[in-house]
């Protein structure tokens, strides 16, 4: 595995340095130049691999299948075959039945351009990720990119068994400038990065329980982290009870800090001493700080 920086890293390079070298096999990769029917009628640029990297491969020898979204391309936006591509895989899980499926998400949501049938490919995906959990097969949402995983993308990542965030990494259904447009500055400032990352950023969202593990940013920590989850991983005998138990959890979080309107008043309420100053510690630090929390809702 790869020691080289999660974030600066594009769709590739994320696929290539987490994998076993040699290990990836691509399923339509550009070669085969499908790309979406709708781009060109709207005279925007195609990619060959509509922006989405998706195979099979080997992590640490264990067997994987593997995702990762190309940020680079119209933000990471799923389409129409942005969005097969990545339910193919999935329903491919159900029928090898890999150690796991990672998902290295990098999305701003549903591409605008074709965006009915952006939504239809969300729901498809959110379908298609609980069927593979179902089959006892985990599904992993790694989040460490530019754009993190917003929109349809961020509920997928919280349909997933479990995620993974680094420091850079931000979840969230809408973006900060949604927000603003729609609430106004008053209610969410997007050009305030501070308090977008401690809203929506990889230390926020490991503090309230969204993100099991927080790794450095490094492709390597992002895959031991992976491995961790294998090695680990349990699916409930009762899902119903699993999403029980989850809702519970969610209902004493909203109780606990529903008044909240920046992470710092959240850490407060955890018990965390200089909270101010959790943004500037390095991930190990962080680690440390935070394990001495308390968290009322857990």
């Amino acid at each position: 595995m790869s020691s080289h920086s999660f974030y600066e890293a594009d769709a590739r390079e994320r696929v290539a340095g987490l994998l076993d070298a040699g290990s990836f096999s691509e399923f339509v990769g550009p070669a085969r130049r499908i790309i979406s029917p709708h781009l060109a009628q709207l005279d925007q640029p195609g990619a060959f691999d509509d922006g989405i990297v998706v195979g099979a491969g080997s992590l640490s020898g264990r067997p994987v299948l593997i995702a990762a979204q190309q940020g680079q391309f119209m933000g990471g936006g799923v389409g129409e075959v942005h969005g097969a591509k990545l339910t193919g895989l999935l329903e491919r899980a159900v029928a090898v039945r890999p150690d796991a499926v990672l998902l290295l998400l990098d999305s701003g949501g549903v591409r605008l351009h074709e965006a009915n049938a952006g939504l239809v490919a969300i729901s498809e995906i959110m379908r298609a990720v609980l069927a593979t959990r179902a089959a006892g097969i985990p599904v992993f949402a790694l989040i460490g990119s530019g754009n993190g995983a917003f929109g349809g993308m961020g509920i997928v990542a919280r349909c997933c068994t479990a995620v993974v965030m680094s420091e850079e990494g931000r979840l969230s259904l809408s973006g900060p400038e949604v927000i603003e447009t729609v609430r106004g500055v008053e209610e969410f400032d997007s050009r305030d990065r501070a308090l977008v990352w401690r809203v929506t950023g990889g230390k926020h969202r490991y503090l309230i329980g969204d993100a099991v593990q927080l790794v450095p940013d490094r492709i390597d920590a992002f895959g031991q982290a992976a491995l961790s989850l294998i090695d680990t991983h349990t699916e409930a005998d009762d899902p119903l009870q699993a999403l029980e138990q989850a809702q519970t959890r969610l209902d004493a979080r909203i109780n606990a800090y529903g008044g909240c309107r920046d992470g710092l008043e959240v850490w407060r309420l955890q018990g965390i001493a200089d909270a101010d100053q959790l943004p500037l510690l390095e991930t190990a630090d962080f680690l440390e700080a935070a394990r001495n929390r308390s968290l009322s809702w857990n």
